[in-house]
């Protein structure tokens, strides 16, 4: 359910209830590192590396961990959607920069697609299984720092739990997918035009 906009929400959504039933896709280990790949967060060589030198029950943990990241901002974000974020806001997202201070990240210059040109590329040293928690960080960051918190919207599906950044013109999105939650509440509409008498 990559629908949010912004990779940070989109973490926030690895656990969702978009119809009737809670769906979790970070449920454990292996689905951690299938939503990482998915979201393009970290190289599938890496993952593949993780799987293969884990330890028994490593991976479940850090799955663990990462859904108690990921509760933890959701309350952070629920309270503040709607409304911009200022330095007043620091002292709350203590735990996102204890994460971002352990990062093993570096730049290099690394030739690019078209072999003649360089490009400037921003990596990290994937030295444990907690390293794959540094790029979601890094989501969640630059969801605080570049994104209005204006605009952090909850879909507005009766049942629906997902989060979206609002980019669109007038910031009128009311829904996590017109396929999904609004064509549901346009069909919802049109029932009740049709069950009230002219």
């Amino acid at each position: 359910m990559f629908i949010a906009d912004a990779p940070g929400l989109d973490f926030l959504n690895s656990v969702a209830t978009p119809v009737d039933a809670p769906v979790d896709w970070i449920d454990d280990g292996a689905g951690l590192l299938a939503w990482l790949e998915q979201a393009g967060m970290v190289p599938p060589d890496v993952l593949g590396a993780m799987r293969e030198r884990a330890m028994p029950g490593e991976l479940d943990r850090l799955a663990g961990q990462a859904r108690s990241l990921r509760e933890w901002f959701r309350g952070f974000v629920r309270s503040n959607k709607g409304r911009a974020l200022d330095a007043g806001n620091l002292k709350d997202l203590e735990p996102l920069n204890q994460l971002l201070s352990r990062d093993k990240g570096f730049a290099q210059i690394a030739s690019g697609e078209d072999s003649d040109k360089l490009r400037f590329v921003r990596t990290r040293r994937w030295s444990s299984p907690e390293s794959l928690l540094q790029p979601i960080g890094e989501a969640m960051a630059k969801l605080v720092a570049e994104e209005d918190f204006s605009y952090i919207k909850a879909c507005e599906g009766p049942t629906c739990t997902l989060l979206f950044a609002d980019h669109t013109r007038g910031h009128v999105r009311r829904w996590c997918s017109m396929a999904a939650c609004g064509n549901r509440a346009k069909q919802t509409a049109h029932r009740q035009r049709a069950k009230t008498p002219r």
